[in-house]
């Protein structure tokens, strides 16, 4: 049972932890020693990402291998695992394309989908090979779907003021919205200055304190992805927003066990990720309806932001927690396109 002295990010690893526990019941009894031995090596999230997918694999294979033998994935065995063939996995993967699940729902698996699979089967494969106890490793076979990099959406430096000033006033909002924003104003413009000054991510978001904070350096604690802590810093124009909205917050009595979050539901509980996520929609389809924002958007909206006013990389990557700076210059790269666009057009050989 998860302690109202537990961080968020420790209640959240606790939830994943038990949901992969219940999932190991429908899994063949191998796998638990699989999740064992790369439990110091993988994140809660990314375990119980993998036990989701290996339920998917291993129903598939009793499937096609029943014979009207009652087979479920509970009566897999490590030889069963061990003759598993490359064709086996191609047409696996081929199936998870589109499938009908337990339900009778079509559920459809794009690119990237698919590559979190292949990872998740070649991390199983792997262990197992590494311990001997499979012959040899198909999985390492299997190809990695191609994955088409998604147009960089973020919001324009007048788009930023449009969607500040809408959380200000409220208006453009329906009047059933404009009811809600009477009570949220204060709390929600702090969310979206916090995303849009800072780069945080939505789930580093959610999980902030009030004792996180520290107004006489402008900085803040976060837990980042991985369970590092870093103290993020922001200006004096965030700094207002986020008063402001603690002189309301300290005003109200969070629920048991929700005494320290810094953004509370109209419920007086620690906000959740979809929550945010369903926040940043209704202001940002009122602000910029040609545009399909999310909190993600808005991080990426502050990287260029920052890249913009200090062309350096590093300093990108740093501030948003990219552990490969790849990764960021993946994002930011068409920024110093433009830069050297600019730099062609203000060399000029001959006077007009």
């Amino acid at each position: 049972m998860a302690r109202a002295t537990d961080s968020y990010a420790a209640q959240r690893d606790r939830a994943y932890t038990l949901r992969t526990r219940q999932l190991l019941k429908e899994l063949p009894p191998f796998c638990e020693e699989f999740f064992m031995g790369i439990a110091d090596r993988t994140s809660a999230l990314t375990r119980y990402e993998y036990a989701v997918d290996l339920r998917i694999f291993f129903k598939y294979l009793a499937s096609v291998r029943d014979d009207g033998k009652g087979l479920s994935p509970a009566d897999y065995t490590i030889e069963d695992l061990g003759a598993v063939t490359l064709d086996d996995l191609e047409r696996y993967f081929s199936y998870v394309t589109l499938y009908e699940d337990d339900d009778g729902n079509p559920v459809k698996n794009h690119e990237r989908a698919k590559a979190r699979k292949v990872a998740s089967l070649r991390s199983l494969f792997k262990y197992f090979y590494k311990k001997q106890k499979i012959k040899s490793n198909p999985a390492s076979l299997l190809d990695t779907p191609k994955l088409h990099e998604k147009p960089i959406i973020r919001l324009e430096a007048n788009e930023v003021a449009d969607l500040l000033d809408l959380v200000d006033s409220g208006t453009a909002l329906s009047d059933r919205e404009r009811a809600f924003h009477k009570k949220t104003r204060r709390r929600d413009a702090a969310i979206l200055t916090l995303f849009l000054g800072t780069g945080i991510r939505v789930s580093e978001l959610v999980g902030l304190n009030v004792d996180d904070f520290d107004f006489s350096i402008n900085g803040f604690k976060v837990t980042r992805k991985g369970g590092s802590q870093v103290i993020l810093y922001f200006s004096d124009e965030v700094a207002e927003v986020v008063l402001d909205y603690l002189q309301e917050r300290n005003a109200v009595t969070p629920l048991p066990g929700h005494e320290k979050a810094l953004f509370l539901s109209l419920q007086k509980k620690r906000m959740t990720v979809r929550a945010v996520e369903n926040l940043v929609k209704k202001y940002c389809s009122s602000a910029v309806p040609l545009k399909k924002i999310t909190p993600h958007k808005l991080r990426s909206t502050y990287g260029t932001m920052l890249y913009q006013e200090t062309g350096d990389i590093y300093v990108v990557a740093d501030v948003l927690g990219h552990k490969d700076v790849n990764t960021t210059r993946k994002h930011y790269a068409a920024q110093t396109d433009e830069r050297r666009r600019q730099a062609a057009r203000v060399v000029r050989l001959r006077e007009d």
